[in-house]
């Protein structure tokens, strides 16, 4: 078979980017305002960058389950619009969009929480009260980062990506602006430095899926439905939902929080060392953000198939996924192996107490680690996206239950007690990601997630391929 039929068969590489492509243009929006929030804030005072990234994953952590959760919805979008459900994809939008309000008090309610974890972190008088300012204006307005998957989730489910591409491109654009403004006090705004930064997350955060939202209820099948009908709350609909996505959303509250506890722990270092850790995760996150966009279309290409009753499709898309994955991490790690001088560089602040290079000189064998396991991480972050988008949810969160608690994070804690240093934090680190891989792959390869029946269907559909159009066409 030629590369060309390969490469258009249903689950193919043309399909997968079809996808993946708007996708990675709205992440790397993603991208550049996490970037431009950390390059501002190194430049505005080095407490503030210190703070920023224990603050706002510590604040992600305590959001991500509802985020999933409530996200969960575009993976039965991605099945309903497979199986030829266009009025199931705007009910499981809507249980998605009552799953994000009713999240909201329970994220306000974690706040306390989230203050006594900085308090017990160790970190220094200065840099606690940064994170206190960033973190408590994150967690006010953090129900539109659920809300926004939950719309969102409406027009990526079906692959119209191209919608939450410019969404978030507009969102992006006002956070630089108000980043600019608000962090530095220019154009007649005061000062407001790291809670500029909280500030203008907060707002921005709110364009996508405003502007989603809007576009969903002015959908031909939700006026058809009208909006009480397709609104109403359903719940056997909002049950299933539960079933399936809260263990997605265990399974990134597991990941997102074990990493987070890693870089609490990190702030009893010495200044140089944690500096370096934190500017590290900070370039791993604003690197790794395109890779998230392919684990997010092969689960949703691999929902589509699952919804047609076309496993081996299914299959074909997350293989593919994976390579495309796996050649954009092999570009982006030779530029951490060749200019780790040139990334750190950009975060280091003026008034720092140590030079350019005592920073560069701990934080170089870090960019070579961070290299190495981006292969491996391909694996872990592309096939536990494609597993969920089939309904294999539950896996991916005991897997990632047993190695993160059990294993790495037990391991980071001996290092840290008995004082091993940072870059032996990072090898046992990069080990993990390594032993992890190894699970995903073979739970992707085994094919048994093929025999989930996420919509409950009594009698499955006879396997379908896609059309020129995107369009299921029996065979």
């Amino acid at each position: 078979m030629s590369s060309r039929q390969t490469t258009s068969l249903p689950g193919g590489y043309r399909e997968v980017l079809r996808v993946a492509f708007p996708l990675i243009l709205s992440m790397g929006t993603f991208t550049i305002m996490q970037f431009c929030d950390r390059i501002f804030l190194a430049h505005y005072s080095g407490v503030s960058i210190q703070a920023a990234l224990p603050a706002g994953v510590l604040s992600f952590t305590l959001i991500c389950f509802f985020h999933a959760l409530a996200g969960y919805a575009g993976t039965f979008v991605a099945q309903y619009h497979g199986a030829g459900d266009p009025e199931g994809c705007v009910r499981a939008t809507a249980q998605g969009l009552w799953l994000s309000l009713f999240s909201w008090p329970l994220i306000l309610l974690l706040i306390p929480a989230g203050f006594w974890m900085m308090r017990i972190s160790g970190h220094s008088a200065d840099v606690l009260r940064e994170e206190y300012r960033f973190f408590w204006i994150l967690m006010v307005g953090g129900v539109v980062v659920p809300l926004g998957t939950a719309v969102g989730g409406y027009f990526i489910g079906q692959g119209r990506t191209r919608i939450n591409a410019l969404s978030c491109m507009l969102g992006c654009i006002l956070n630089i602006a108000l980043d600019y403004a608000w962090i530095f006090g220019h154009w007649g705004f005061p000062r407001l430095g790291i809670t500029g930064a909280a500030l203008a997350t907060c707002i921005s955060g709110c364009v996508p899926p405003g502007i989603q939202l809007a576009l969903f209820l002015r959908e031909p099948v939700t006026r058809r439905l009208g909006w009480r009908s397709a609104l109403a709350l359903r719940w056997s609909l909002m049950r299933r939902m539960i079933r399936y996505g809260a263990p997605s959303g265990g399974h990134l509250l597991v990941d997102v929080g074990s990493f987070t506890l890693f870089v609490l722990m990190t702030g009893r270092l010495e200044p140089v060392a944690f500096a370096a850790s934190n500017i590290g995760f900070s370039i791993n996150s604003v690197a790794f953000t395109p890779l998230i966009a392919v684990s997010i279309a092969a689960s949703i290409v691999v929902g589509q198939h699952q919804g047609r009753g076309d496993g081996a499709s299914a299959a074909r898309a997350g293989w593919n996924a994976l390579r495309i994955g796996w050649v954009y991490m092999f570009c982006i790690g030779l530029s951490f192996v060749l200019f780790p001088s040139g990334y750190y560089m950009l975060f280091k602040s003026a008034d720092a107490g140590y030079t350019l290079q005592q920073l560069v000189t701990v934080g170089r064998p870090m960019m070579w680690m961070m290299a190495g396991w981006g292969l491996f991480d391909a694996i872990n972050i592309v096939l536990s996206g494609a597993l969920k988008g089939a309904g294999d949810t539950r896996f991916v969160m005991i897997y990632m239950l047993l190695f993160g608690w059990l294993i790495w994070i037990p391991g980071e804690w001996i290092i840290f007690a008995h004082h091993l240093g940072i870059l032996m934090a990072w090898a046992w680190l990069t080990l993990y990601v390594i032993i992890l891989s190894a699970g995903f792959w073979w739970r992707w390869r085994s094919g048994r997630w093929k025999k989930i029946n996420l919509l409950e269907r009594e009698v499955p559909l006879v396997p379908t391929r896609t059309g020129a159009e995107g369009l299921a066409v029996s065979d």
